[in-house]
């Protein structure tokens, strides 16, 4: 089939190299290239490399509303769009340009965790399975029927970018799969239930600040959800630190924040409930570190505090 595909970051990677190898791919839109980098150089996304490199088109606009981006996609005479992690609004009329329609990859179980971030969302919930759905896009937010879907248990050491490249997998393998019926016409949608909806917010920066009155299970899912993006963020000595890998330590106790031990080991902090040993780290300029490194150039003693979030709104 012919093929427009319309990805932006890592995650629909795989899937397209997955149409490509089976499917004429007319073109790939992908979000225009960002600054990046401490000299804030335009990079291109993931998926526009990706294209690159298979000698596919790119087309990059900054919105899909206007009548030039829509008559170019017509040009296009796509069979069916496949959408992976885009990150623009497709509005109706774009919807209705492909002979088959749109197909989204979401990486949730829908209806829980429609929108922006949904992998995140579901580690910082203590969710023990997501997975992926292949949806036939509308005009909602994720709200379409669901043409596939399957499931994948979310391991206690799964951090966003582990669970992320899991999902990135099962796309792949299922949006081929639905393409395939797709053209044969045995492709079938499952309307999804009003029950059980939930939404995943796009992540603010903010949320990445632990809190260590939380439970030590819940500062653990918050350094897994945002490794690698933002990065979960500890404050020390007016020092930000980013916490990469930490693990819950049952028995020992102590005002949040206070650091109860440091070695090789890692630095053990007590939380609200029990403790969090954090494993890896990451001073402000430098790089991430394992705890034995990281306290020979930033010694943490026992008693030390870290501070506990600033109360400021949303930035």
């Amino acid at each position: 089939m012919r093929v427009v595909f319309a990805g932006t970051p890592d995650f629909a990677v795989a899937p397209l190299a997955a149409v490509a190898a089976g499917h004429a791919v007319a073109a790939v839109l992908t979000q225009p290239d960002r600054p990046s980098g401490r000299g804030l150089a335009a990079t291109p996304s993931a998926v526009k490399r990706a294209a690159g490199e298979r000698g596919i088109a790119v087309l990059q606009p900054s919105t899909l509303k206007d009548a030039a981006t829509q008559a170019r996609l017509r040009e296009l005479a796509p069979d069916v769009m496949i959408v992976a992690a885009y990150g623009l609004i497709l509005p109706q009329a774009v919807l209705e340009i492909p002979r088959l329609g749109a197909l989204n990859i979401h990486a949730s179980l829908l209806p829980r965790w429609r929108g922006a971030a949904p992998i995140q969302r579901a580690l910082l919930a203590g969710d023990e399975r997501t997975g992926i759905c292949i949806m036939q896009m509308d005009a909602g937010l994720d709200t379409g029927p669901v043409l596939l879907r399957e499931a994948v248990p979310i391991l206690p050491e799964d951090t966003a970018a582990t669970l992320e490249d899991k999902l990135a997998a099962l796309g792949a393998t299922l949006v081929v799969i639905a393409l395939e019926r797709l053209a044969r016409g045995t492709l079938r949608a499952e309307r999804q239930p009003s029950e059980g909806v939930t939404y995943a917010a796009k992540i603010d920066k903010n949320e990445a600040r632990i809190d260590w009155s939380q439970d030590a299970a819940a500062i653990d899912r918050q350094v897994r959800a945002f490794n690698p993006l933002p990065g979960a963020v500890a404050r020390v000595r007016g020092t930000d630190v980013k916490v990469w890998r930490a693990r819950v330590v049952a028995g020992p106790r102590g005002e949040p924040g206070t650091v109860l031990a440091a070695g090789p080991s890692g630095v053990v902090v007590a939380s609200g409930d029990a403790a969090l040993r954090l494993e890896e780290l990451q001073r402000a300029g430098g790089k991430p570190l394992l705890a034995a490194a990281f306290v020979r150039g930033f010694p943490l003693l026992p008693g030390d505090r870290f501070e506990p979030p600033a109360t400021t709104g949303r930035d």
